[in-house]
């Protein structure tokens, strides 16, 4: 497998190109192009600097409208701004929402947050809303034939991986190679796992609770999965939902790949 290119960010959190990876007839995506990120609410003007002067010129928003209102991403200036939330819902907290009966199920169940995100997968490839925001970022993917399209939820790793799994399809990205690309926010998001803990140790946190966090803030085989099957037995398979539910279709597809991978 290609490495990922990590870009060198640091006030964001899971920063990667997907430029290198090798899709369709053996011919690379594109670098500048696709970036996938955590939020931007925290930029620092370093980093600001930095993604214009790599050719930033959308972002993409697929946070809820709560979290997006709770920490709104950091204008940038020339560059336009897009929301596409996957949810209306907001699971993550990070809000002001009441989370307490979630936190008591995390304190006594250990499981508790394996099952959450299960169930975050499927319905993220099952729900109609998710759907049609999906559709919507393909499409504005798909029409834009400069400069670099930087797409984002909070950590970078489930919503944002969910979209980047489509793209890397779309574009001929063999599967097991767009699984290793998904599974490599696990090491990009360590030390934020590091922190998060140390901050739940202190607060007085049981062990169960502590590692429900550390589910919910990684990524998994088993998420991965859950998104595959239930696509295939759902669906057909990858390339019948793009086209069915996504409504994607082959010349748009053709569009993407002409646009996004090298000559």
């Amino acid at each position: 497998m290609t490495e990922p290119v990590v870009l060198p960010v640091k006030s964001v959190r899971n920063p990667r190109d997907l430029g290198g990876y090798i899709g369709f007839g053996g011919h690379k995506i594109k670098s500048h192009r696709l970036l996938r990120t955590g939020n931007i609410s925290k930029i620092i003007p370093k980093d600001k600097n930095f993604l214009l002067d790599y050719g930033l010129t959308k972002i993409i928003d697929l946070r809820s409208p709560a979290e997006c209102k709770a920490n709104p991403d950091q204008k940038i200036p020339g560059v336009d701004h897009y929301e596409f939330p996957l949810s209306v819902d907001d699971n993550t907290g990070g809000n002001g929402l009441d989370m307490s009966i979630d936190f008591e199920h995390y304190r006594h169940d250990q499981y508790a947050g394996f099952y959450t995100m299960c169930q975050r997968y499927h319905d993220h490839v099952s729900n109609k809303f998710s759907q049609n925001s999906i559709s919507q970022i393909i499409n504005l993917i798909a029409a834009t034939t400069e400069g670099s399209v930087l797409y984002h939820c909070s950590e970078g790793k489930d919503r944002t991986g969910l979209v980047t799994v489509i793209l890397l399809y779309i574009l001929g990205v063999d599967l097991e190679t767009i699984r290793q690309d998904y599974l490599y926010s696990n090491l990009m998001l360590n030390d934020y796992r590091k922190v998060r803990d140390e901050q739940f140790k202190r607060a007085g946190e049981n062990d169960k609770f502590r590692a429900n966090m550390r589910i919910l803030g990684s990524v998994a085989n088993a998420y991965f999965d859950t998104s595959l099957i239930t696509i295939n037995e759902n669906y057909g398979d990858i390339d019948s939902y793009i086209v069915k539910q996504l409504g994607i279709d082959e010349q748009m597809q053709e569009k993407i790949r002409e646009n996004y991978l090298e000559k």
